[in-house]
C-alpha cells in the first residue's frame, strides 16, 4: 500500500488504471462513501435538473399517452393531480438512494458467499461492499451524459428515455415505446458491463482466482436476469 495514495487518485485509477485502484482500496473500506455519494448525488442532480427543465405539461401528457388505452381516460385526472416537478424529484431521489443501497447490499452478499464457497479468501463482507461501490463508479459517466443530453437538446420536450444515450436501446435496438424490447433495451447499458468487468477483475485479484472465473462470477447475475427477461420478451 502506497502511503501517498489517496482516494482521489483511486477515483482516477478506477477508470484509467483499475487494477492498481482495486489493489489499493482493498484495505480502505471507508473510502467507498466518497465515490458512492458522488455517483448518487450527481445522478439525483441530473434527474432533478431534468424535471425542472422539461416542459412538464408535455411530460404529463406523454405519461398519460403511455397508459393502456382502456384505462387512460379514467387514470388521467389522477396522473395530472399527482405529477409535479417536486413530487417527481422526491420519488426519483428516494428511489435512486434506496435501490442503490439495496443492490450494493445484495451483490456484496452474493460475491462474499461465492468467495467463501469457492476460494480460500478471507475478504470481509465490508470489503466486498466497498468493491461493489467502487465498481459502480463509471456510473458517473451516465450522469454526465444525462446533463450533456439536456444541455444539447433542441427543445425542452425531451422524453425521459432519451436521457440514457449509453443504453442498448439508444445504441443498438432503437425500439419505440410500446415495443416489447423497449424496456429491456433501456434497462441495460454499457456502463453496467464496464462495472461488472471491474467487479470481476476485483474478485480475481482479491481472491487469487483466474480472471475468467472472476468475470463469470461478476457477470452471472446480469446474464441470468437479462437473459430470462429477453426470453420472456
Amino acid at each position: 500500500m502506497s502511503n501517498n495514495y489517496t482516494i482521489f487518485t483511486a477515483m482516477v485509477d478506477i477508470i484509467a488504471s483499475p487494477a492498481r485502484a482495486i489493489d489499493e482500496i482493498r484495505d480502505h473500506t471507508s473510502w467507498l462513501w466518497v465515490p458512492l455519494i458522488l455517483i448518487v448525488g450527481l445522478t439525483c442532480a441530473a434527474f432533478a435538473y431534468y424535471y425542472l427543465w422539461v416542459d412538464f405539461d408535455w411530460l404529463v401528457d406523454e405519461t398519460i399517452r403511455g397508459l393502456p388505452a382502456e384505462s387512460r381516460a379514467e387514470a388521467a385526472p389522477g396522473v395530472r393531480s399527482f405529477m409535479s416537478p417536486t413530487t417527481n424529484i422526491a420519488i426519483t431521489v428516494a428511489s435512486i438512494v434506496f435501490v442503490t443501497m439495496i443492490m450494493l447490499t445484495i451483490f456484496a452478499a452474493y460475491v462474499h458467499l461465492v468467495a467463501k464457497l469457492t476460494t480460500s479468501s478471507e475478504i470481509r463482507y465490508g470489503q466486498w461492499f466497498s468493491l461493489n461501490a467502487w465498481s459502480g463508479f463509471p456510473g458517473i459517466i451516465n450522469a454526465i451524459a444525462m446533463f450533456a443530453v439536456i444541455l444539447t437538446a433542441s427543445s425542452n420536450q425531451l422524453p425521459q428515455q432519451d436521457l440514457a444515450p449509453l443504453s442498448f436501446n439508444s445504441l443498438f435496438i432503437k425500439a419505440e415505446p410500446g415495443d416489447p424490447w423497449f424496456n429491456w433495451g433501456n434497462s441495460v447499458n454499457l456502463i453496467q458491463i464496464w462495472s461488472s468487468a471491474l467487479l470481476g477483475l476485483g474478485f480475481s485479484r482479491w481472491t487469487g482466482s483466474g480472471l475468467v472465473k472472476g468475470m463469470i462470477v461478476a457477470f452471472a447475475p446480469m446474464i441470468l436476469i437479462y437473459g430470462i427477461w429477453a426470453a420472456l420478451v
